[in-house]
């Protein structure tokens, strides 16, 4: 099990109605997600980058369709460089460590650049299908 891996394309092409609808679910409506205007003219960035949080739900799915949903039991990411409207992102899941019924597992997302833009960790239950 150990060294196991999983890499899955999460999103591709990201869309702003993605962006949009979880500034919705998640009532955050910072102007860095919603406001093109402020994106680029206050903040000087090429556009509305994708909240951190997003990008770290999008990535979850590897880890709950490999281990399953309830078995995904702490999950932790850092974010390391903004993910924009356009974006295709790829999310690789490796198992590091695995004692029993419970295994550690390591996430990266990279963009189409190859540029990591979350790194994470995850502890999961190995008591579902496909562990």
């Amino acid at each position: 099990m150990i060294g196991r891996e999983v890499t899955a394309v999460v999103t591709e092409n990201l869309h702003r109605t993605q962006i949009v609808m979880y500034a919705g679910a998640g009532g955050d409506y910072n102007p860095l997600h919603t406001d093109e205007r402020h994106a680029t003219e206050v903040a000087g960035h090429p556009t509305v980058m994708a909240h951190g949080m997003l990008t770290m739900g999008l990535a979850g799915r590897v880890l709950t369709d490999w281990f399953g949903h309830g078995n995904v039991t702490r999950y932790r990411a850092r974010f390391k460089a903004p993910v924009w409207p356009g974006d295709t992102l790829t999310a690789t899941a490796r198992v590091t460590d695995a004692d029993g019924d419970r295994a550690e597992v390591a996430l990266s997302v990279v963009n189409a650049e190859g540029v990591e833009v979350l790194a994470g960790t995850a502890t999961v239950r190995l008591a579902g299908e496909g562990a």
